[in-house]
């Protein structure tokens, strides 16, 4: 009877290892895409006066992401995986973060990226092995993050320097135990898995590109520290 315990203890591990695997890999291959494109798009004039050519363009842009991303999340475990991995590479366009290559040097994007990565590897090392429940946590942590979008948009009225770097400092706090939060959450919900198939690989999915949203808003957040550039 032991011996059953420890090989259904080690067989359930090894699938945990294997669903994260899944998702650090596509994570980073998200990450590879977006900057890639990002880059791309910076190095051509004329693609950036094409898309940047009005505010009109960058919310239609902005708002079609978050039209997938949040398609994507609702309807992923209903989709086949060719389609839920179509719209989740959708999201990765790196287009609206173009902009960045010319409001900041590279040398500083390439220092805040490998901050940011340290701290994404900490944080989610730490929430993988925390004994302790981080749902609490994580719901002040997600009340904060509504509060952070409302004054950011009540400060493109207002233009408050104060109130940018409130927002800026509080949004590193708040992505930072996001990532130990949305770690351990995944962590649970592999644990019930009992192996890699269809859905549990949807599943690594939508926490790939979780993790993907926390890093991306982190090294924003961050670039505006780092790079000290209000605009």
């Amino acid at each position: 009877m032991e011996n059953q315990v420890v090989s259904a203890s080690a067989g359930r591990q090894s699938v945990v290892s294997a669903l994260f695997k899944s998702v650090y890999m596509q994570m980073a291959a998200a990450l590879t895409i977006t900057g890639l494109t990002a880059w791309f798009i910076a190095s051509s004039p004329d693609l950036l006066a094409a898309i940047f050519s009005s505010r009109a363009s960058v919310w239609i842009l902005i708002l079609a992401q978050l039209g997938v991303v949040m398609w994507l999340s609702s309807r992923a475990l209903r989709m086949s995986m060719t389609a839920a991995t179509l719209l989740f590479i959708s999201v990765l366009t790196g287009v609206t973060f173009s902009v960045i290559f010319l409001a900041f040097t590279q040398a500083t994007i390439a220092t805040t990226f490998f901050v940011t990565a340290g701290t994404f590897l900490a944080m989610s090392i730490l929430g993988y092995v925390a004994r302790i429940d981080l749902s609490r946590v994580g719901n002040i942590l997600l009340m904060l993050l509504i509060g952070i979008v409302i004054a950011t948009v009540v400060n493109i009225f207002m233009k408050s320097p104060t109130l940018y770097w409130i927002i800026t400092y509080v949004g590193v706090a708040v992505f930072v135990g996001l990532i130990a939060y949305d770690t351990q959450k995944l962590k649970n919900i592999f644990m019930t898995a009992d192996t890699v198939d269809e859905t549990t690989q949807k599943i690594a999915l939508l926490g790939a590109l979780t993790l993907y949203l926390d890093f991306i808003n982190l090294f924003l957040f961050l670039l505006r520290i780092l790079g000290g550039n209000r605009d």
